[in-house]
């Protein structure tokens, strides 16, 4: 009789060892700890998200790492976060890779923004068609006075902020260049880079993501602001310059009127209702749509009120 105790005591301790392999999950909706990826283009207004969900929740800790579009699905793809923020859905390749693994990725739409072209303050381009956008990139146009004869006759340079970002995607995919962008064609490594970039050089053009310069009341985007001029652009049937051009702000891109506009979308192998779930059901969601709208940006699953002045 006097061994029962010690027996007891030692399926008692391998019991619990057996729950030290973390084999159960450590995370819920609302606290744990998770990393995430995501596109460096959407870097403000996740930076808000996150700010609030953890005020929200102070047992949750979220993790991001802010890199380029081919660097946030390496790292979905390697299980190394638990969802990603991007502004594309998986190809083919990526959805033969979960079928293989027996995982279903959720697609979550959360925001729409769009690609902005920018140019010197002192830069007199105020403006290009569509075509124009097209013929730079397939390297058609390479001199400012093709653009306008009444322009110098210097080269344009092209910068962009990666060259593996979504931005570079994004153009590639819409004037079928096959990632064959002309010599013109360079990058830095940030959208802030693309910016300071633009600043000193007169004779460049820079293209971003609105989110870096879309909030009014933030003070980062403001600055940006002040540093470069905004270039309104043609819609695809517009052929003229004394046409309708629109920029790349949230009334234009709500109406689809903005020909760069595109969706911005959280892309999960969560699995179950863990603090990735519970993380992207916030920006989903009211609260966090909220912040989609502040930042600037057209919010995915809210509705969006648009009124039209007229001068």
């Amino acid at each position: 009789m006097k061994k029962y105790p010690l027996i007891l005591i030692l399926i008692a301790a391998i019991l619990t060892s057996c729950g030290k392999k973390g084999s159960s999950p450590t995370d819920d909706p609302t606290s744990g700890k998770i990393h995430i990826t995501v596109d460096e283009s959407y870097m403000p207004m996740m930076e808000a998200e996150v700010e609030v969900f953890e005020s929200l929740y102070p047992r949750a800790d979220i993790v991001i790492t802010y890199a380029d579009e081919a660097k946030a699905f390496e790292d979905l793809l390697a299980d190394s976060s638990r969802f990603i923020v991007v502004n594309r859905e998986l190809n083919a390749s990526e959805q033969s890779y979960f079928v293989q693994e027996k995982i279903t990725p959720k697609v979550v739409k959360i925001a729409f923004d769009g690609l902005a072209f920018i140019v010197n303050n002192e830069n007199k381009l105020n403006k290009l068609l569509y075509s124009q956008v097209g013929d730079l990139f397939s390297g058609k146009i390479s001199t400012w006075n093709q653009i306008n004869s009444s322009f110098t006759k210097d080269s344009i340079k092209i910068i962009f902020d990666s060259p593996r970002s979504g931005n570079v995607r994004m153009v590639n995919e819409r004037f079928k260049l096959q990632n064959k962008l002309p010599s013109n064609c360079f990058a830095v490594n940030s959208n802030p880079e693309v910016i300071n970039y633009i600043e000193t050089h007169k004779n460049a053009i820079g293209i971003i993501s609105v989110n870096w310069i879309s909030d009014d009341a933030d003070t980062n985007a403001i600055a940006f602001l002040k540093k470069i001029k905004v270039l309104d652009i043609g819609k695809e049937d517009v052929t003229d310059t004394t046409g309708e051009f629109y920029g790349p702000y949230q009334g234009y891109i709500a109406a689809d009127m903005y020909p760069f506009k595109r969706t911005a979308v959280i892309i999960s192998r969560e699995a179950r209702a863990g603090l990735g779930t519970g993380f992207a059901s916030f920006i989903a969601g009211d609260k966090g749509q909220r912040i989609v709208l502040r930042s600037g940006m057209v919010p995915a699953s809210a509705p969006v009120r648009i009124i039209e002045f007229n001068q």
